[in-house]
């Protein structure tokens, strides 16, 4: 049985871990090589290092922080932030990432995926989707058109239904892209994995959006891992239970439950495994790093 991961993830903002709700409002949570050593005691099966302003500040990401975070832990380390060609893809692996995320590059040249996933392999392609449920379908469309005419890419859903556009830039520019449609996409250029956040549950921890985690799970061949509204252990179940009504992810990433003490990753596994969700026990061995 395919074990189900539990991902602590630091939102960068200049060098300092930051949590906020609906992309704003963020309040300081620590230096991240401080929280990431308390997460990797705690046994997290991965970390997840994001520089939330980089693309918006049109800036490289800190390399310098991600390098020092890396060296300070032995789980796994997913970085995204800033991302805008192959160079950054292999800077960020050669200063210690384990895969590296990328999100409004990927929505700016499609093509770039299919290279990446060429050059560094698809083990360690990450794309992030961002997506708020679409509540103004002219608008939607308008954009819809602007892509399509731009990139050839269409939306595969019809006023009235359920749908999710995709937003980059820390959720300030709209894209036109449905979420379902995007993610498909790039799971044939060769990602590995999909991290999904629903921009109108991140931070409330009112539990995940279950139809767009679902709706994306269900849609790719590959893993997806739950962004957005995590607040309690049996929300995150729900995010990872595979039955009708849960959301079908892989993982779960969250923020707000760990960084404040309120859950520790050990305390949220007990409960997941009362719950029936599989995934590594709390003391057991750690899973070894990969190998770069």
């Amino acid at each position: 049985m395919l074990l189900k991961r539990i991902i602590p993830c630091l939102d960068v903002d200049r060098g300092r871990v930051v949590k906020g709700v609906r992309y704003v409002d963020h309040v300081d949570a620590g230096d991240p090589v401080e929280v990431a050593r308390e997460y990797d005691a705690q046994q997290a099966d991965e970390l997840t290092f994001l520089d939330i302003s980089a693309s918006h500040e049109a800036r490289r990401i800190m390399l310098d922080v991600v390098a020092r975070t890396a060296e300070a832990v032995f789980m796994p380390v997913c970085v995204g932030g800033g991302v805008r060609d192959l160079g950054d893809l292999r800077d960020l692996l050669n200063a210690g990432a384990d895969k590296v995320s990328i999100m409004s590059a990927a929505v700016n040249d499609p093509e770039l995926v299919s290279e990446a996933a060429l050059q560094i392999g698809s083990a360690n392609l990450v794309i992030a989707i961002d997506a708020r449920r679409v509540d103004d379908w002219p608008a939607f469309r308008a954009r819809a058109r602007e892509r399509e005419t731009r990139h050839g890419d269409r939306i595969e859903c019809e006023a009235g239904a359920v749908a999710f556009e995709v937003f980059t830039h820390g959720g300030r520019r709209a894209t036109g892209l449905e979420a379902r449609a995007w993610a498909r996409r790039m799971a044939r250029a060769g990602a590995g994995e999909i991290l999904l956040t629903s921009m109108d549950r991140d931070g409330t921890r009112r539990g995940y959006d279950l139809t767009l985690l679902r709706g994306v799970a269900d849609a790719v061949p590959i893993p997806v891992i739950a962004s957005g509204g995590g607040g309690t252990p049996e929300s995150l179940a729900r995010a990872l239970d595979d039955g009708p009504e849960g959301g079908h992810a892989q993982a779960a990433l969250a923020a707000s439950i760990f960084h404040f003490g309120e859950e520790t990753v050990g305390s949220v596994k007990r409960r997941l495994l009362e719950l029936g969700i599989p995934v590594r026990p709390p003391g057991g061995a750690a899973a070894p790093r990969p190998s770069r």
